[in-house]
């Protein structure tokens, strides 16, 4: 299973939504695809959510790298 990172680059088009849980520069994985202009991810409440997906930017990295990223925030939760 391939798994998928985005960077957090911008809360400012956060609308409705809190930012307190999300942090400029920090990497987060997604769950699941993107839909509707909507990314899930697991921010810093431990918890997924929804967030618009202007607010990031996909990373790219190689298998064991994001293997070993996957590992490190399941722990850091």
């Amino acid at each position: 299973m391939a798994m998928k990172f985005v960077v957090c680059l911008n809360k400012s088009s956060l609308g409705d939504f809190s930012g307190d849980d999300l942090s400029i520069g920090h990497v987060y994985e997604t769950l699941g695809e993107e839909d509707h202009g909507m990314v899930r991810i697991i921010d810093q409440s431990g918890e997924d959510y929804l967030y618009p997906a202007s607010c990031f930017e996909p990373v790219s990295m190689a298998e064991p790298a994001a293997y070993r990223l996957h590992e490190a925030l399941k722990r850091a939760a």
